[in-house]
């Protein structure tokens, strides 16, 4: 009796993801829609239940400037010293936030925090076309909304700033313009009560919102069903298993799971499964808040995204709730909720629009970002491993950037060239 080959070298893989939330699920879609056998293993009991649950709501395709820029280092003092500064850092006992935190500052210039932006922008631009595709073709109902995004500025510096990043995105097929404050409360008059500070913003017409938990949910219950990919939930990875220069397994309390390929999409846990294997990834935790409330005067509430550029908050209405998402504090590990910095969330969103909701039924979240030094994912084969993709490292904008990472992936996997330009996203650009 003949013995088959291999599925690998039929082009047909059994593909191990781990991680369920949006980057993971949609290197899923991907995968699968290649004809891949994937699995998902999961440490929780369904989609999304942490980064992915209750993020800011939007899909900001053209608003992915990297945290790192030259107007950060001026400003660490008083990250360590203001209580309700919208930012945070306690310095820990921690080497890879102290590793982390110097990579970071290092990636505080003009000419770096310029060429990621314009790297995230091409990935973003990616992502846009392959989310279109996906509601087209599947029909997720996830709260999804194109009514636009506006950046609401208030300083002329920071508005100046905006404007000339402008030109640029209009190469990458962006449509922007630049409003003055008067033009910001004709387009979106429930921003009435800021209007004594705002200088101006920028609108983009375009952009999108939607409710990452229930984009999750949807595209879990359509790999299951129509793509037959099989989820394993409640399992948490103890240990991977390497062997001859191949990750060999992913042990679980069942025993070993084992594949052709794996994915790595498991967030801000990414970095402490890889180091007993001697990878070093600079991935470090986020901390970001959000709160969800029911809109309860229509008109008092946004009609389009919003984003407040001095308070660092956004708001996306999704459906009948409004979800407001803000914070990114350098505090380790810790998903607990910091009363402190709930309430300066919800004081921000009540003096911006304080009839949208009674602020009797407020919904908090907190959830940890995986964020590189610079900014930009890590996507590509693990260095020494090389059946092992690396999908991390989105930060803030994994919504945005999922499906397109889960492209990359796919194609990297089938052989295929890249569909973008991968400078800046590669492995070894991390220093892997």
């Amino acid at each position: 009796m003949e013995v088959p080959p291999p599925a690998a070298i039929l082009g047909r893989m059994q593909i191990l993801i781990l991680g369920a939330g949006v980057t993971g699920l949609c290197a899923a879609y991907a995968l699968a829609r290649d004809g891949h056998a994937v699995s998902i293993v999961e440490r929780n009991p369904e989609a999304a239940r942490e980064s992915s649950f209750a993020n800011g709501g939007q899909l900001s395709y053209s608003y992915v400037a990297p945290l790192a820029g030259p107007g950060v280092i001026p400003k660490i003092p008083g990250w360590l010293l203001k209580s309700d500064s919208p930012m945070r850092f306690r310095p820990r006992l921690d080497p890879a936030q102290w590793r982390w935190g110097l990579k970071f500052l290092a990636a505080c210039t003009p000419a770096m925090a310029d060429l990621t932006t314009r790297r995230l922008l091409r990935l973003s631009a990616l992502s846009r076309r392959l989310v279109h595709g996906l509601v087209e073709e599947e029909g997720l109902d996830f709260a999804y909304s194109r009514t636009g995004k506006l950046v609401v500025l208030s300083d002329q510096a920071s508005f100046d700033a905006a404007r000339a990043l402008m030109g640029y995105q209009a190469t990458l097929g962006c449509t922007q313009e630049a409003l003055d404050a008067a033009e910001v409360l004709r387009l979106e008059p429930a921003l009435a009560r800021i209007a004594p500070r705002l200088v101006g913003g920028i609108h983009t017409p375009d952009e999108e919102a939607g409710d990452c938990r229930a984009f999750c949910l949807g595209l879990s219950r359509i790999l299951t069903r129509r793509y037959g990919v099989t989820f394993h939930w409640g399992t948490p990875v103890r240990e991977l298993v390497a062997q001859g220069g191949r990750l060999r397994a992913a042990m679980v309390p069942a025993g070993a799971m084992e594949a052709d390929a794996f994915v790595l999409a498991a967030g801000a846990a990414a970095a402490g499964l890889l180091r007993p294997l001697g990878v070093s990834l600079p991935l470090y935790p986020l901390k970001g808040y959000s709160l969800t409330v029911p809109i309860a005067r229509d008109d008092a509430a946004p009609r389009i995204s919003v984003t407040d550029a001095a308070r660092k908050t956004v708001y996306a209405r999704l459906g009948d709730r409004m979800r407001v998402a803000g914070m990114a504090d350098l505090v380790g590990h810790d998903t607990s909720i910091w009363p402190d910095r709930l309430d300066l969330l919800v004081r921000e969103a009540r003096a911006a629009f304080p009839d949208c909701s009674d602020w009797s039924r407020i919904g908090p979240w907190t959830g940890l970002r995986p964020a590189t030094p610079t900014g930009a994912p890590i996507l590509g084969a693990c260095p020494g491993l090389a059946n092992l993709m690396l999908n991390v490292g989105q930060g803030a904008l994994g919504f945005t950037l999922a499906m397109a990472s889960g492209q990359v992936v796919a194609d990297a996997l089938a052989g295929r060239p890249a569909p973008i330009e991968m400078d800046g996203f590669q492995p070894a650009d991390h220093g892997l």
